[in-house]
């Protein structure tokens, strides 16, 4: 579930948690869990807008710290396509 939120923040930055969670039968409560989680482990910053939260994927801090390690973990972890399967 966290591998799969950090990939949509990284796929839409500056969005709001609710749309980032769009599509995901998640309580709201583990939801939120799952937001401080990946916040605490530095993935992520959230910042206040109005009545909304919105993600920002820490990429220029991960990229200074572990060069290269968060893209190929995104792209192995990423669904597979319909059309991708054994023929």
């Amino acid at each position: 579930m966290r591998l799969d939120l950090v990939r949509r923040a990284w796929d839409n930055p500056e969005s709001t948690c609710s749309a980032l969670a769009d599509g995901l039968d998640v309580p709201l409560s583990t939801l939120s869990n799952h937001w401080r989680i990946l916040r605490e482990a530095g993935l992520i910053s959230m910042t206040v807008d109005g009545r909304h939260w919105r993600i920002r994927p820490r990429a220029d801090d991960l990229g200074d710290r572990f060069p290269g390690l968060l893209d190929p973990i995104l792209r192995l972890s990423a669904p597979e396509s319909p059309d991708s399967g054994l023929l």
